[in-house]
């Protein structure tokens, strides 16, 4: 299948001073090729265009191995938490990361990707939204694009203010620098908008197209529709504290799905026609991510050099904290030694303790993997959290339990109350979501530090930090020098 490339307008100067407003990189796939001007002149050439932004999610752009589209930020937020361990360093990809290093370096790719990936995806949804009233189609076509573009320019938006902006507190001002906000179509600088003005943006986003996907059914789990909305809108309230709303989301967002199965969960977590997936990208042999792909880096049994020599093992102290019978103790070898349950490809693949099956490609000739971005597990563990943190501890271990006793069949309804609650709703999230790139989120957005000492992190290999505390500055990205330098300082730097 050949891939269109239809130019396209960035969002910032940074993207213009690195790309070039003349560089196509909006991705669609029909065979035949378009002009930009006819990019959105009917509503088939915009399905077209928006099915380019769900390409660029597993896409790599920046020439750097491991930012294979939305699973390079995944890989960076767990490398950065304690949850994900590294045995070694004998590979170098996600070291710097590990280490806390690269992303408080301005000159760094991690900054730059983690700004230029999700402007990219803004951009090219500024152009349907632009766009797409003028289109020529059915209108419920237009209604479900630009909802579609809406999610994308939410989801991305709230991605970035997460990393460049401070964490959001609810009932404080919220007026530090957070992200410039780009709502239309423009290569000109903006300045950083407040972290308060951000998140309305982002909710605003979400409203509108939550009122436009009523009645949309997608073609696919790479698309979006009302429930993924509403799950974004779930993510989006916890992180502002406003616990009710999160929870009514994650209620509504996961109507319709159903947990996986035991056996399901053994299965590799690499095919999004699991019934539990509530969004995802499906990776085809002809669409191969190669050594960019997630699965090169966090998968058991593909033939990278980072898995041969550095796999990716858990926290030993949450290791600790499963229980027996949890379906989800078996996804790791605390020993390192049991070859009958934890097979490898070769002699060449070392094993450690703490080694992990989670992640499996089926064909290890290739790098393919379907890439997980939201399940109904996470709505489940939002709802109990967030009533949790209201004091509805009684609903909160409700809530809990369906997921719970699915995992572990001996689960019991929880009797805890106050903190002791919500730190096991926190264990169940840390252990159902190891390696799906929530941790930096979890820990900057609940005001917890890091902690990575008693178990088997080294102060070797993490270059001594086994600690950082909450707040500190250590939490914000960088923003790469070059948007400084592109804007004439109208884009200014975060604390150094």
């Amino acid at each position: 299948m050949k891939k269109l490339l239809i130019k396209t307008l960035f969002a910032t100067s940074l993207l213009a001073g690195f790309t070039g407003c003349e560089e196509p990189y909006l991705e669609t796939t029909p065979t035949d090729q378009v002009s930009a001007a006819d990019a959105f002149k009917t509503t088939k050439n915009a399905w077209a265009a928006l099915n380019g932004i769900h390409r660029i999610m597993f896409s790599q752009i920046y020439s750097v191995q491991a930012q294979g589209g939305q699973s390079g930020n995944m890989l960076y937020m767990d490398a950065m938490g304690e949850d994900l361990v590294f045995p070694n360093t004998t590979s170098s990809w996600l070291r710097s990361e590990y280490q806390w290093i690269s992303h408080r370096s301005p000159s760094s790719s991690v900054v730059y990707y983690n700004y230029a990936f999700y402007y990219m995806i803004i951009g090219n949804a500024n152009m349907i939204i632009a766009n797409i009233d003028q289109s020529e189609g059915p209108q419920t076509d237009k209604n479900a694009i630009k909802a579609e573009a809406l999610t994308y320019r939410a989801w991305a938006y709230f991605q970035m203010i997460q990393l460049y902006g401070e964490r959001y507190e609810a009932g404080k001002p919220n007026a530090g620098l957070g992200v410039p906000l780009v709502l239309a179509p423009t290569t000109e600088p903006s300045a950083r908008n407040s972290v308060a003005e951000v998140y309305a943006q982002i909710n605003q986003d979400l409203d509108n197209a939550m009122g436009l996907f009523e009645g949309y059914t997608r073609l696919s789990k790479s698309h979006f529709d009302l429930k993924v909305a509403k799950g974004i809108k779930a993510r989006v309230a916890l992180t502002q504290q406003d616990y009710a709303s999160a929870a009514k989301y994650a209620v509504e967002a996961r109507a319709g799905f159903t947990l996986m199965s035991n056996e399901d969960y053994l299965g590799g977590f690499n095919n999004f026609d699991n019934k539990e997936w509530m969004w995802g990208s499906r990776i085809v042999s002809d669409q191969t991510n190669y050594f960019y792909s997630f699965f090169a880096y966090m998968s058991n049994n593909f033939s990278a050099s980072v898995i041969r020599s550095t796999p990716k093992v858990i926290f030993s102290v949450l290791y600790d904290q499963i229980a027996a019978d949890d379906i989800r103790k078996k996804l790791w070898d605390p020993t390192g030694t049991n070859v009958a349950e934890f097979p490898l490809p070769a002699s060449t693949f070392q094993r450690f303790k703490y080694h992990q099956r989670k992640f499996r490609v089926a064909d290890q000739s290739l790098s393919i993997g379907d890439v997980p971005y939201m399940r109904a597990a996470e709505m489940y563990l939002i709802e109990a959290e967030a009533l949790a943190r209201q004091g509805k501890d009684a609903e909160a271990a409700t809530a809990l339990l369906p997921l719970a006793v699915n995992r572990n069949p001996k689960y019991e309804k929880s009797t805890k109350t106050g903190e002791a609650l919500i730190q096991e709703i926190m264990i169940q999230r840390r252990v159902e979501l190891w390696g799906e790139g929530f941790r930096f989120y979890d820990l900057k957005r609940t005001n917890s530090p890091l902690n990575r000492n008693g178990g088997n992190h080294s102060a070797t290999f993490t270059n001594g930090v086994l600690d950082v505390p909450a707040g500190d500055k250590l939490w914000q990205f960088l923003i790469h020098q070059d948007e400084i330098n592109n804007s004439q300082g109208i884009v200014v730097q975060n604390p150094q």
